[in-house]
């Protein structure tokens, strides 16, 4: 196994650990730091929906802020936090769509309202009140009334292909354990860190 494998499987099997914990409500919730061109940050808590070798997914309005900024500057960070285990990953890297097949798969997969919402929502953009946003939900279930809701062309996935993933483990007097894996000219690499 290659150092890239052996950092997702870590990954995936501090995840798991997340996701049996009672005390870890949304194990796969990541804080998402995006920037613009001139290089202005913004960050927010998303929901891991995919890991593989190919990288981590998540789902969003292309439209919203952190979608404009991808299309600016289509790099990212995320950061897990796993409080009651003491642990943190944070991943780095380039960021691309998803296939609209896997897309279409994955909104097809959603409760109906979260669909509907999907199309209802005009991420990041004012809202005059609730009122307004909740007419139009009313008006996008009466128009895909027995119907399925199809995926809004606004609407997709984005790919985190990592060149960085680095492990966090809290310890007593913050004499903390991390380590890096990284690419570094086309090969990952791996090193200690001090805390």
């Amino acid at each position: 196994m290659g150092l890239y494998e052996d950092a997702l499987e870590r990954f995936k099997a501090l995840l798991q650990e997340a996701r049996e914990h009672p005390d870890i409500g949304e194990p796969t919730a990541m804080t998402l730091a995006t920037t613009t061109a001139a290089g202005r940050p913004s960050a927010r808590t998303v929901l891991l929906k995919q890991i593989d070798e190919r990288g981590f997914v998540f789902y969003t309005n292309t439209r919203s802020r952190k979608g404009r900024q991808l299309a600016e500057n289509p790099r990212a960070a995320l950061t897990f936090f796993w409080a009651p285990l003491v642990r943190q990953v944070l991943v780095e890297g380039d960021v691309a769509p998803v296939a609209d097949a896997e897309a279409d798969a994955y909104f097809a997969s959603r409760p109906r309202l979260s669909q509907i919402g999907a199309w209802a929502s005009q991420q990041s953009e004012p809202l005059s009140g609730r009122d307004e946003f909740e007419a139009r939900v009313a008006e996008l279930e009466a128009r895909f009334d027995g119907r399925e809701v199809p995926r809004p062309p606004h609407w997709t996935g984005y790919r985190i292909r990592p060149d960085l993933i680095e492990f966090w483990h809290g310890r007593e007097g913050r004499l903390h354990d991390r380590d890096r894996y990284h690419l570094e000219d086309g090969e990952w690499r791996w090193m200690l860190l001090n805390p």
